[in-house]
Protein backbone atom coordinates (compact mmCIF):
# COMPACT_ATOMS: atom_id res chain seq x y z
CA UNK A 1 0.00 0.00 0.00
CA UNK A 2 2.11 2.88 -1.37
CA UNK A 3 -0.24 5.70 0.98
CA UNK A 4 1.82 4.06 3.86
CA UNK A 5 5.30 4.04 2.52
CA UNK A 6 6.10 6.79 4.76
CA UNK A 7 5.46 4.67 7.71
CA UNK A 8 6.82 1.69 6.61
CA UNK A 9 9.27 2.60 4.28
CA UNK A 10 10.82 6.19 5.98
CA UNK A 11 13.40 8.05 3.74
CA UNK A 12 15.58 7.70 6.53
CA UNK A 13 15.82 4.86 9.57
CA UNK A 14 13.97 5.49 12.73
CA UNK A 15 16.35 6.26 15.42
CA UNK A 16 15.68 5.78 19.58
CA UNK A 17 15.79 9.79 19.27
CA UNK A 18 12.68 9.80 16.74
CA UNK A 19 11.04 7.23 19.31
CA UNK A 20 12.04 9.47 22.21
CA UNK A 21 10.23 12.21 20.56
CA UNK A 22 7.19 10.84 20.00
CA UNK A 23 6.72 9.49 23.64
CA UNK A 24 6.88 13.02 24.66
CA UNK A 25 4.97 14.56 22.14
CA UNK A 26 2.19 11.75 23.25
CA UNK A 27 2.58 12.61 26.94
CA UNK A 28 2.05 16.45 26.34
CA UNK A 29 -0.95 15.98 24.02
CA UNK A 30 -2.13 13.15 26.65
CA UNK A 31 -1.61 15.91 29.62
CA UNK A 32 -2.69 18.93 27.85
CA UNK A 33 -6.34 17.15 26.55
CA UNK A 34 -6.89 15.83 30.27
CA UNK A 35 -6.27 19.29 31.38
CA UNK A 36 -8.73 20.89 29.18
CA UNK A 37 -11.26 18.39 29.91
CA UNK A 38 -10.78 19.50 33.40
CA UNK A 39 -11.06 22.55 32.74
CA UNK A 40 -14.24 22.25 30.90
CA UNK A 41 -15.56 19.91 32.74
CA UNK A 42 -18.21 18.18 29.87
CA UNK A 43 -19.39 15.64 31.72
CA UNK A 44 -23.02 16.93 30.87
CA UNK A 45 -22.07 17.12 27.31
CA UNK A 46 -21.12 13.33 27.35
CA UNK A 47 -23.98 12.63 29.13
CA UNK A 48 -26.31 14.12 27.14
CA UNK A 49 -24.91 11.84 23.77
CA UNK A 50 -26.99 8.71 24.11
CA UNK A 51 -28.35 6.04 21.58
CA UNK A 52 -31.59 6.01 23.43
CA UNK A 53 -34.48 7.84 22.12
CA UNK A 54 -32.60 7.97 18.55
CA UNK A 55 -31.41 3.98 18.14
CA UNK A 56 -33.08 2.45 20.88
CA UNK A 57 -36.22 3.41 22.96
CA UNK A 58 -36.15 5.81 25.97
CA UNK A 59 -36.29 3.42 29.12
CA UNK A 60 -39.44 3.06 31.14
CA UNK A 61 -37.65 3.80 34.25
CA UNK A 62 -33.86 5.57 35.35
CA UNK A 63 -31.19 3.50 34.59
CA UNK A 64 -30.41 1.64 38.15
CA UNK A 65 -28.71 -1.57 38.69
CA UNK A 66 -26.14 -3.67 40.81
CA UNK A 67 -26.47 -6.71 38.42
CA UNK A 68 -25.48 -4.74 34.98
CA UNK A 69 -24.49 -8.07 33.21
CA UNK A 70 -28.27 -9.95 34.48
CA UNK A 71 -30.15 -6.89 34.51
CA UNK A 72 -29.06 -4.91 31.01
CA UNK A 73 -29.08 -1.71 33.76
CA UNK A 74 -26.53 -0.04 35.89
CA UNK A 75 -26.33 2.82 38.42
CA UNK A 76 -24.55 6.05 37.85
CA UNK A 77 -24.50 9.77 39.09
CA UNK A 78 -24.54 11.25 35.78
CA UNK A 79 -28.44 13.67 35.47
CA UNK A 80 -27.79 14.22 31.63
CA UNK A 81 -26.97 10.45 31.01
CA UNK A 82 -29.81 9.26 33.24
CA UNK A 83 -32.77 11.16 31.80
CA UNK A 84 -31.04 10.83 28.35
CA UNK A 85 -31.65 7.42 28.33
CA UNK A 86 -35.30 7.62 29.72
CA UNK A 87 -38.09 7.98 27.64
CA UNK A 88 -39.33 11.20 28.49
CA UNK A 89 -36.27 12.96 27.33
CA UNK A 90 -37.25 11.79 23.95
CA UNK A 91 -40.80 12.16 24.30
CA UNK A 92 -42.21 15.75 22.85
CA UNK A 93 -44.81 16.92 24.80
CA UNK A 94 -47.66 17.10 22.48
CA UNK A 95 -50.52 19.63 22.46
CA UNK A 96 -53.03 17.16 23.97
CA UNK A 97 -50.44 15.48 26.43
CA UNK A 98 -51.24 15.98 30.08
CA UNK A 99 -48.06 15.20 31.80
CA UNK A 100 -47.66 13.73 35.52
CA UNK A 101 -43.68 12.91 36.98
CA UNK A 102 -44.45 10.15 39.51
CA UNK A 103 -41.48 10.74 41.72
CA UNK A 104 -40.29 8.48 45.46
CA UNK A 105 -38.25 5.51 46.48
CA UNK A 106 -37.93 2.10 45.33
CA UNK A 107 -41.02 1.25 45.68
CA UNK A 108 -42.43 3.85 43.02
CA UNK A 109 -38.83 2.78 40.60
CA UNK A 110 -40.55 -0.29 40.92
CA UNK A 111 -38.25 -3.19 42.63
CA UNK A 112 -39.02 -6.83 41.89
CA UNK A 113 -42.01 -5.42 39.40
CA UNK A 114 -41.25 -5.54 35.73
CA UNK A 115 -41.96 -2.12 33.88
CA UNK A 116 -45.63 -3.32 33.13
CA UNK A 117 -46.27 -3.65 37.04
CA UNK A 118 -44.97 -0.87 38.37
CA UNK A 119 -47.13 1.89 39.67
CA UNK A 120 -46.95 4.42 36.46
CA UNK A 121 -47.89 1.64 34.36
CA UNK A 122 -50.77 0.83 35.78
CA UNK A 123 -52.08 4.30 35.80
CA UNK A 124 -50.97 4.44 32.04
CA UNK A 125 -52.62 1.42 30.87
CA UNK A 126 -55.94 3.09 32.80
CA UNK A 127 -56.01 5.26 29.96
CA UNK A 128 -56.42 8.32 31.69
CA UNK A 129 -58.06 11.95 30.38
CA UNK A 130 -58.38 15.35 31.40
CA UNK A 131 -61.95 16.64 31.46
CA UNK A 132 -61.08 18.62 28.45
CA UNK A 133 -59.97 15.70 26.56
CA UNK A 134 -56.14 15.81 27.56
CA UNK A 135 -54.15 12.82 27.65
CA UNK A 136 -53.04 12.20 30.58
CA UNK A 137 -48.96 10.67 30.23
CA UNK A 138 -47.35 9.02 33.58
CA UNK A 139 -43.57 9.44 33.61
CA UNK A 140 -41.75 7.05 36.48
CA UNK A 141 -39.26 9.48 37.43
CA UNK A 142 -38.97 6.98 40.97
CA UNK A 143 -35.27 5.80 41.82
CA UNK A 144 -34.14 4.09 45.02
CA UNK A 145 -32.91 5.25 48.32
CA UNK A 146 -35.52 7.36 50.74
CA UNK A 147 -34.31 10.49 50.84
CA UNK A 148 -36.45 14.09 49.99
CA UNK A 149 -33.20 15.51 49.19
CA UNK A 150 -32.58 12.64 46.17
CA UNK A 151 -36.02 13.51 45.24
CA UNK A 152 -36.01 17.03 45.23
CA UNK A 153 -32.91 16.97 43.12
CA UNK A 154 -34.13 14.88 40.63
CA UNK A 155 -37.10 16.82 40.36
CA UNK A 156 -35.35 19.92 40.01
CA UNK A 157 -33.55 18.55 37.19
CA UNK A 158 -37.09 17.01 35.50
CA UNK A 159 -38.78 20.06 35.68
CA UNK A 160 -37.64 21.26 32.07
CA UNK A 161 -39.86 18.56 30.81
CA UNK A 162 -42.81 20.96 31.42
CA UNK A 163 -45.32 19.10 33.51
CA UNK A 164 -48.39 19.54 34.14
CA UNK A 165 -48.81 17.90 37.48
CA UNK A 166 -46.11 15.54 39.79
CA UNK A 167 -46.85 12.97 42.51
CA UNK A 168 -44.71 12.62 45.38
CA UNK A 169 -45.10 9.57 47.15
CA UNK A 170 -43.47 9.40 50.46
CA UNK A 171 -42.50 7.85 53.79
CA UNK A 172 -41.14 8.37 57.17
CA UNK A 173 -37.63 7.19 56.23
CA UNK A 174 -37.30 9.77 53.61
CA UNK A 175 -37.67 12.44 56.29
CA UNK A 176 -35.00 11.42 58.32
CA UNK A 177 -31.86 13.92 58.77
CA UNK A 178 -29.65 11.39 58.12
CA UNK A 179 -31.45 10.12 55.10
CA UNK A 180 -31.03 13.06 53.23
CA UNK A 181 -27.09 12.45 51.90
CA UNK A 182 -27.44 8.34 51.96
CA UNK A 183 -28.40 8.51 48.22
CA UNK A 184 -24.97 8.71 45.94
CA UNK A 185 -26.66 11.00 43.73
CA UNK A 186 -27.17 13.35 46.25
CA UNK A 187 -23.47 13.09 47.30
CA UNK A 188 -21.95 12.48 43.57
CA UNK A 189 -23.27 16.00 42.64
CA UNK A 190 -22.14 18.42 44.92
CA UNK A 191 -22.81 21.61 42.82
CA UNK A 192 -26.59 20.90 42.54
CA UNK A 193 -27.21 20.01 45.86
CA UNK A 194 -25.47 23.03 47.36
CA UNK A 195 -27.56 25.30 45.27
CA UNK A 196 -30.82 23.83 46.63
CA UNK A 197 -29.71 24.04 50.02
CA UNK A 198 -28.45 27.65 49.34
CA UNK A 199 -31.42 28.84 47.88
CA UNK A 200 -33.89 27.04 50.18
CA UNK A 201 -31.98 27.35 53.29
CA UNK A 202 -31.82 23.72 54.13
CA UNK A 203 -30.66 22.17 57.02
CA UNK A 204 -28.24 19.88 55.71
CA UNK A 205 -24.68 21.37 55.95
CA UNK A 206 -22.70 21.97 52.92
CA UNK A 207 -19.54 20.98 53.94
CA UNK A 208 -20.30 17.55 54.82
CA UNK A 209 -17.52 15.35 54.50
CA UNK A 210 -19.84 12.57 52.53
CA UNK A 211 -19.82 15.28 49.43
CA UNK A 212 -17.74 14.03 47.17
CA UNK A 213 -16.36 17.31 46.31
CA UNK A 214 -13.78 16.30 42.99
CA UNK A 215 -10.16 17.62 42.99
CA UNK A 216 -9.02 19.04 39.13
CA UNK A 217 -7.30 15.54 39.68
CA UNK A 218 -10.67 14.02 39.22
CA UNK A 219 -11.99 15.92 36.96
CA UNK A 220 -9.67 14.67 34.27
CA UNK A 221 -10.21 11.97 32.00
CA UNK A 222 -8.00 9.75 34.01
CA UNK A 223 -10.15 10.92 37.26
CA UNK A 224 -13.59 10.43 35.64
CA UNK A 225 -12.50 7.05 34.08
CA UNK A 226 -14.97 4.97 35.84
CA UNK A 227 -18.14 7.41 35.21
CA UNK A 228 -17.18 7.62 31.59
CA UNK A 229 -16.87 4.10 31.43
CA UNK A 230 -20.40 3.94 32.49
CA UNK A 231 -22.05 5.83 30.59
CA UNK A 232 -20.51 3.91 27.74
CA UNK A 233 -22.04 0.69 29.38
CA UNK A 234 -25.01 1.89 29.61
CA UNK A 235 -25.05 2.54 25.83
CA UNK A 236 -23.84 -1.10 25.25
CA UNK A 237 -26.45 -3.12 27.62
CA UNK A 238 -29.54 -0.62 25.43
CA UNK A 239 -29.89 -3.07 22.69
CA UNK A 240 -29.96 -6.33 25.15
CA UNK A 241 -32.27 -4.05 27.22
CA UNK A 242 -34.61 -3.12 23.91
CA UNK A 243 -34.49 -6.45 23.03
CA UNK A 244 -35.28 -8.36 26.19
CA UNK A 245 -36.80 -5.51 28.30
CA UNK A 246 -34.93 -6.71 31.55
CA UNK A 247 -33.65 -3.52 33.76
CA UNK A 248 -33.45 -5.58 36.82
CA UNK A 249 -32.76 -8.91 38.34
CA UNK A 250 -35.88 -11.15 38.62
CA UNK A 251 -34.83 -13.87 41.26
CA UNK A 252 -36.63 -16.60 41.57
CA UNK A 253 -36.62 -16.68 45.63
CA UNK A 254 -35.92 -13.55 47.93
CA UNK A 255 -35.90 -13.10 51.26
CA UNK A 256 -39.32 -11.57 52.21
CA UNK A 257 -39.77 -8.58 54.64
CA UNK A 258 -39.74 -8.94 58.28
CA UNK A 259 -42.90 -10.21 60.00
CA UNK A 260 -41.65 -11.09 63.45
CA UNK A 261 -39.52 -9.23 65.28
CA UNK A 262 -37.00 -10.84 67.44
CA UNK A 263 -36.78 -9.62 71.44
CA UNK A 264 -33.49 -7.09 70.94
CA UNK A 265 -34.92 -5.96 67.94
CA UNK A 266 -38.39 -6.19 68.44
CA UNK A 267 -38.62 -4.39 72.04
CA UNK A 268 -36.26 -1.61 70.25
CA UNK A 269 -38.00 1.49 70.23
CA UNK A 270 -35.22 4.08 68.68
CA UNK A 271 -35.52 5.35 65.05
CA UNK A 272 -32.96 6.91 63.51
CA UNK A 273 -31.25 7.96 67.05
CA UNK A 274 -34.66 9.34 68.28
CA UNK A 275 -36.15 8.18 71.39
CA UNK A 276 -39.71 7.88 72.20
CA UNK A 277 -40.93 11.89 72.20
CA UNK A 278 -43.37 13.95 70.86
CA UNK A 279 -41.95 14.59 66.64
CA UNK A 280 -42.21 18.08 65.66
CA UNK A 281 -41.77 19.38 62.11
CA UNK A 282 -38.07 20.40 63.25
CA UNK A 283 -36.86 16.96 63.57
CA UNK A 284 -37.47 15.75 60.42
CA UNK A 285 -36.41 17.13 56.66
CA UNK A 286 -39.94 19.11 55.81
CA UNK A 287 -38.17 22.03 55.20
CA UNK A 288 -36.37 19.77 52.12
CA UNK A 289 -39.97 18.50 51.68
CA UNK A 290 -40.54 22.51 50.92
CA UNK A 291 -38.06 23.13 48.70
CA UNK A 292 -39.20 20.54 46.67
CA UNK A 293 -42.41 22.56 46.69
CA UNK A 294 -40.58 25.62 45.80
CA UNK A 295 -38.94 23.84 42.89
CA UNK A 296 -42.43 22.68 41.79
CA UNK A 297 -43.60 26.40 41.46
CA UNK A 298 -47.13 26.92 40.19
CA UNK A 299 -46.95 23.22 38.60
CA UNK A 300 -50.04 21.26 40.86
CA UNK A 301 -48.17 19.02 43.16
CA UNK A 302 -49.81 15.95 44.71
CA UNK A 303 -47.54 14.25 48.11
CA UNK A 304 -48.63 11.18 49.44
CA UNK A 305 -47.74 8.97 52.13
CA UNK A 306 -46.96 5.57 50.96
CA UNK A 307 -48.17 2.54 51.94
CA UNK A 308 -46.09 0.07 54.14
CA UNK A 309 -46.09 -2.91 56.00
CA UNK A 310 -48.12 -3.37 58.73
CA UNK A 311 -47.22 -6.69 61.23
CA UNK A 312 -49.42 -8.29 63.06
CA UNK A 313 -46.46 -10.92 64.08
CA UNK A 314 -43.97 -11.28 67.19
CA UNK A 315 -43.80 -7.52 69.01
CA UNK A 316 -45.94 -6.21 66.60
CA UNK A 317 -47.38 -4.16 69.47
CA UNK A 318 -43.92 -1.98 69.43
CA UNK A 319 -43.04 -2.13 65.76
CA UNK A 320 -45.38 -2.00 62.39
CA UNK A 321 -42.29 -3.20 60.91
CA UNK A 322 -38.31 -3.21 60.06
CA UNK A 323 -38.70 0.05 59.92
CA UNK A 324 -40.94 2.10 62.12
CA UNK A 325 -41.93 1.36 65.58
CA UNK A 326 -45.14 2.43 66.22
CA UNK A 327 -44.33 5.79 68.33
CA UNK A 328 -42.34 7.35 65.47
CA UNK A 329 -44.79 6.66 62.46
CA UNK A 330 -47.42 7.62 64.92
CA UNK A 331 -45.92 10.79 65.56
CA UNK A 332 -44.76 11.87 62.32
CA UNK A 333 -48.47 10.70 60.71
CA UNK A 334 -49.75 13.35 63.09
CA UNK A 335 -48.01 15.86 61.08
CA UNK A 336 -48.95 15.08 57.68
CA UNK A 337 -52.12 16.99 57.63
CA UNK A 338 -50.49 20.49 58.49
CA UNK A 339 -47.60 19.59 55.37
CA UNK A 340 -51.11 18.47 52.81
CA UNK A 341 -49.53 15.18 52.45
CA UNK A 342 -52.29 12.51 51.51
CA UNK A 343 -52.28 9.79 54.37
CA UNK A 344 -52.17 6.62 52.72
CA UNK A 345 -50.37 4.15 55.05
CA UNK A 346 -52.51 1.55 55.62
CA UNK A 347 -54.80 1.12 52.12
CA UNK A 348 -52.74 -1.97 50.68
CA UNK A 349 -53.24 -5.38 52.67
CA UNK A 350 -49.93 -7.15 54.66
CA UNK A 351 -49.67 -10.05 52.06
CA UNK A 352 -49.07 -7.91 49.13
CA UNK A 353 -45.83 -6.75 50.34
CA UNK A 354 -42.69 -8.58 49.11
CA UNK A 355 -38.79 -8.07 50.13
CA UNK A 356 -39.56 -5.37 51.90
CA UNK A 357 -41.89 -2.50 54.13
CA UNK A 358 -42.60 -0.68 51.22
CA UNK A 359 -42.16 -3.02 47.94
CA UNK A 360 -45.43 -4.18 46.61
CA UNK A 361 -46.83 -7.24 44.59
CA UNK A 362 -48.01 -6.44 40.84
CA UNK A 363 -51.50 -6.50 42.58
CA UNK A 364 -51.00 -4.46 45.61
CA UNK A 365 -49.43 -2.13 43.02
CA UNK A 366 -52.46 -2.11 40.56
CA UNK A 367 -54.56 -1.75 43.96
CA UNK A 368 -52.29 1.65 44.94
CA UNK A 369 -52.03 2.73 41.17
CA UNK A 370 -56.42 2.71 41.05
CA UNK A 371 -56.76 5.45 44.67
CA UNK A 372 -54.07 7.67 42.97
CA UNK A 373 -55.56 7.45 40.05
CA UNK A 374 -58.39 8.72 41.70
CA UNK A 375 -56.67 11.61 43.23
CA UNK A 376 -54.56 12.35 40.36
CA UNK A 377 -57.85 13.14 38.11
CA UNK A 378 -59.25 15.41 40.85
CA UNK A 379 -56.41 17.27 41.25
CA UNK A 380 -55.90 17.38 37.26
CA UNK A 381 -59.35 18.44 36.55
CA UNK A 382 -59.67 20.92 39.22
CA UNK A 383 -56.42 22.94 38.35
CA UNK A 384 -57.78 22.90 34.58
CA UNK A 385 -61.34 24.31 36.01
CA UNK A 386 -58.97 27.53 37.62
CA UNK A 387 -57.21 28.24 33.81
Amino acid sequence: MAQWDWLVRPEAPYTWRFARNVVIKALILFVLLNALFALLNPSALVGRLSAYNVLLPGRDRLPYGENPDQSYNLSLNNLDAMFSAHQIAGTPKAADEYRVLLIGDSSVWGVLLKPDETLSAYLNAAQYRTASGQRVRIYNLGYPIQSLMKDVLLLQYAMRYQPDLVIWMVTLESFAPNQQLESMLVRANPDLAHRLIAAYHLKIDPSDPRFSVPSLLDRTIVGQRRPLADVLRLQLYGATWSITRIDQRYPKFYEPHMENFSENFGRDVTWQGFQPQPLTTDNLAFDVLEAGRGVVGSVPLIIINEPIFISSGVNSDVRYDFFYPRWAYDAYRQLLPAAQIIDLWNLISSDQFTDSAVHLTPAGSRQLAAKVGELMMQTANAAQQHR
